[in-house]
């Protein structure tokens, strides 16, 4: 059996205990706001009818059963437990309170109604009494809140478990993620001072494609067409940019132009990205256990992913040492590779990778460490998350070689700001430079076409939402 039924009555709290607003008849209330659903009293009650139904289940038999059976049974007792408790709640408030137990049994407790809205696209959660969440580029407070800090403990550690990770005191910081591939990184006291904080990057369950991200504003369509032609002719490509500024979604969208008939490794943190190509390898690090043993970083899968006779390797960030192996298989038949970086321009982002390339202490020189990105590296493309949230290509980039001991890097494409209006949007259009850059060279090797235009700098590129006015 699922539940082990309990026919001892519990302790009769009475209606002057009651965890709801009492009225005037001595009945128990819930306001139908959404404020209400996460008032202390209900959140009380909640969690002591949820603490209630663990002491009834078989917990061996709960991944055995079907969803539906179980919830209906999860129904069942909750009714039970509250004509126990003398709790008069009406029909929504009663479902509300199942539908809500039910989650945190099966799911994520309170975070789960922000993980079913699709509107939603970040989940940050700081401290027990307060979650922000992001809609179209901006934050936003909810009512959203857990009972205590050992309630948002035990949601942090179940999650981290589903892909064998831990967090403790011994281990406060720790990067995971979801079924649906979402980003997850939490950190505990007593690194976070004033309880845990909880970061959840969430991932469309229809992966963003690029005709999307013309539908965005974030690309116009004709750069959309060079950027494919630029993974079709093999270019290796690093993406650059900040935090949520949507490096991973144009990595993603543009990794779907590469041919079916190659073979493609990816090497993440934390899995997230969502190839859609049929032969692809997915490799994930490994932290250190309790133990301190057992780590494996990108670099020890980067050296492993050359014996794994790619066509193409993808790393989802490079942070550190990586990039050397990274810039190595660059170098050596892996033409067509991809990465991303944090920084603030195309510029920074080349500076990063030497500076990473040097935490390996190894023996070798600054001239000889930009060489090998200069000759690695052929498109550095850079990303931004403006003001109004929006996020726009900024700057498309081609590196051209060395001049003494500087890379050469010419832009190809600028976004160019004109001004923000009333509402805060900001104006502007992706411009060409009028540089032609040397990598449609091998487009037309290929057999790749283009417009012709695409490179006029008096031409300036509208945006879907000008097409649509």
């Amino acid at each position: 059996m699922f539940l082990q039924r309990n026919n001892k009555k519990s302790k009769n709290l009475g209606n002057s205990n009651s965890s709801f607003p009492v009225n005037e008849s001595g009945q128990g209330t819930v306001s139908d706001t959404t404020s209400d659903f996460f008032s202390p009293e209900y959140i009380e009650l909640k969690v002591m009818l949820h603490g209630r139904l663990l002491d009834m289940i078989n917990l061996s038999a709960l991944d055995k059963m079907p969803k539906e059976i179980l919830k209906a049974e999860v129904s069942e007792i909750i009714r039970d437990l509250l004509i126990q408790e003398k709790k008069v709640l009406n029909s929504d408030e009663r479902n509300q309170l199942i539908k809500d137990i039910q989650d945190e049994l099966l799911g994520l407790g309170p975070l789960e109604p922000l993980l079913k809205d699709n509107t939603v696209t970040d989940i940050l959660v700081n401290g027990y009494k307060q979650v922000f969440v992001e809609r179209g580029g901006l934050l936003e407070k909810t009512h959203v809140r857990f009972k205590d800090d050992r309630h948002l403990t035990r949601i942090i550690n179940k999650i981290v478990a589903k892909v064998g990770r831990r967090v403790d005191e011994s281990m406060p910081m720790v990067d995971a993620r979801l079924e649906d591939g979402s980003r997850v990184n939490a950190i505990i006291p007593p690194l976070a001072v004033d309880g845990a904080l909880l970061s959840i990057r969430k991932f469309s369950i229809i992966p963003i494609d690029m005709a999307k991200l013309i539908e965005l504003d974030t690309i116009p369509e004709e750069v959309v067409i060079l950027l494919q032609n630029v993974v079709r002719s093999r270019r290796n490509i690093v993406i650059s940019g900040g935090t949520g500024s949507g490096k991973t979604t144009l990595l993603n969208a543009m990794s779907a132009s590469i041919d079916e008939k190659e073979r493609i490794i990816t090497i993440e943190d934390s899995a997230e990205l969502q190839l859609q190509q049929e032969h692809v390898g997915r490799l994930e690090t490994r932290p250190e256990n309790i133990e301190c043993k057992g780590e494996v970083t990108q670099r020890d899968l980067v050296k492993n992913a050359l014996r794994m006779r790619p066509d193409r390797i993808i790393i989802g960030e490079v942070r550190g040492g990586e990039a050397f192996d990274m810039l190595q298989a660059m170098n050596t038949g892996h033409e067509g590779s991809m990465t991303t970086v944090h920084a603030n321009s195309c510029r920074d982002a080349l500076s990063r990778i030497e500076q990473m390339v040097c935490m390996n202490n190894m023996d070798i020189t600054q001239i000889s460490v930009r060489n090998q990105i200069a000759s690695a590296i052929n498109v550095v493309i850079q990303v931004q998350r403006l003001a109004d949230g929006r996020r726009r290509l900024m700057t498309l980039s081609e590196i051209t070689g060395m001049e003494g001991d500087i890379i050469t890097l010419q832009d190809i494409f600028r976004f160019k700001r004109q001004a923000t209006d009333d509402k805060g949007n900001v104006i502007g259009h992706l411009v060409a430079t009028g540089i032609r850059p040397r990598f449609v060279e091998e487009f037309a090797a290929r057999g790749l076409t283009y417009p012709q235009d695409i490179f006029d700098p008096n031409r300036t590129f509208k945006q879907a939402s000008d097409k649509g006015s």
